[in-house]
């Protein structure tokens, strides 16, 4: 089965420095989280921010998904974190 993303929720945690949110593998919820420094890759203008980081997110959340199913195909953990590496 598929990873699925059905659920659009996301936060930011400023003292991790990263993006949270889930992906469901069935009825099994995965957490992942996204470090600034790759979201930065992504979305070279993201404002230095909690906005910003999770405007960058929206903007880009479908080839972000896309990274996340990858990694989790590659071997299933209940949480992962994506760095800059990733994308």
């Amino acid at each position: 089965m598929a990873l699925n993303f059905p659920n659009p929720s996301r936060s930011y945690d400023n003292a991790g420095h990263f993006v949270r949110f889930w992906g469901y593998d069935r009825a099994l919820e995965i957490s992942f989280f996204l470090e600034e420094g790759a979201l930065s890759k992504v979305h070279p203008d993201t404002a230095d921010n909690e906005a910003g980081f999770l405007n960058a997110f929206d903007v880009h959340r479908d080839q972000i998904c896309e990274v996340a199913s990858k990694i989790y195909s590659r071997g299933r953990k209940a949480s992962y974190t994506l760095t800059s590496a990733d994308f």
